[in-house]
């Protein structure tokens, strides 16, 4: 087995038993998830990818060797991972905004969230490893792909920062919604918690079927930026699927954990987009920055950029709101 393979059966045991570890111990069928159990749960799925970080770190020369030799460091795919991840944990706090839409639309008893979310996320990690496996097999191919990426990115990035409240998601108008009505017999309560239940002898498919569908549909859409994007950081497939699940997997404490001060991260989106049209410049413009930046430089780069913008944009939102700010006066000086 070479050093990738190793790492790859590594990621797999370790998964498998955290997720025996998170479903076993800390979760708990239609409980709620108070404040402090949703710290806890996020400390442990991010200490999970620290310590994965760290394999990386000491199987980076191995790494390098498989990856290539004397083109790459034997610290660059851990810094790629560690990029890749808090690139995705930061489009991760993008996704509870929508989530938190789609409870509230539908009226899910907060009892029934932690399990909901577990669903979806587990099917949204199903398709994102399709979806994952196709792109890096079209952008092997056809490498001319990844200037459509960055040329998409930045697009992304620029329709984000401008967008405001008014284009708001609705998920009874979306077109996932529609579609699912438009074949599937559907009722307007939740069966008791149950995804199906039979009325007049006929199966239908209650709201948390509906819901559970829309998270891990809602959550590929958002794949469509964040796996681009990810593709901007690293070409390596280990670096791309390792950070996608663990941040993934973290998404549902993170839901509990940031469900209400969220909604206070009023400048959040802007950092990511910024964020998101970076990646997409370096994207188009690799082959000259690589005439002068090592590629260890590049993921340090992208590393910076993204602590500096998502933190920066949440501190920024913090602030204006202890002073007060109101928020018309902060939308005119932005403009």
């Amino acid at each position: 087995m070479n050093a990738h393979q190793i790492v790859y059966l590594v990621f797999g045991i370790v998964l498998s038993v955290a997720l025996v570890f998170d479903l076993g111990l800390l979760s708990k069928k239609n409980k709620s998830i108070t404040i402090k159990q949703a710290l806890n749960q996020t400390i442990f799925w991010v200490g999970l990818a620290v310590a994965f970080f760290v394999f990386l770190w000491i199987e980076g020369p191995a790494l390098a060797a498989d990856s290539g030799g004397a083109d790459v460091s034997k610290h660059q795919l851990p810094f790629e991972f560690l990029s890749a991840y808090l690139m995705e944990w930061s489009l991760s706090i993008d996704n509870i905004f929508v989530f938190i839409l789609i409870f509230n639309s539908f009226g899910v008893k907060e009892a029934y969230y932690s399990r909901v979310l577990l669903l979806g996320i587990l099917m949204a990690i199903i398709f994102r490893v399709i979806f994952i496996t196709l792109g890096v097999a079209l952008v092997a191919k056809f490498s001319w792909l990844l200037y459509i990426f960055g040329g998409f990115l930045i697009y992304t990035g620029y329709h984000m920062f401008k967008a405001n409240e008014e284009e708001q998601f609705d998920p009874h108008n979306s077109k996932i919604y529609k579609f699912l009505k438009s074949f599937l017999p559907l009722v307007n309560h939740d069966g008791g918690g149950k995804y199906m239940i039979r009325e007049n002898g006929k199966p239908v498919y209650t709201t948390l079927f509906v819901v559970v569908i829309l998270l891990a549909a809602i959550d590929l859409v958002f794949a469509l930026d964040s796996i681009p994007a990810v593709m901007g950081i690293s070409k390596d497939p280990l670096i791309i699927y390792t950070s996608n699940i663990f941040a993934v997997l973290g998404l549902r404490s993170l839901f509990f954990l940031l469900r209400g001060a969220v909604t206070k991260f009023d400048y959040l989106q802007q950092g990511i987009a910024i964020v998101l049209v970076f990646i997409g410049v370096k994207m188009l413009g690799e082959h000259y920055l690589s005439m002068w930046m090592s590629k260890t430089s590049q993921v340090a780069l992208s590393l910076g950029v993204i602590v500096l913008c998502i933190s920066g944009s949440i501190l920024y939102s913090i602030v204006l709101e202890k002073r007060g700010t109101p928020k018309d006066v902060i939308d005119d000086s932005v403009k």
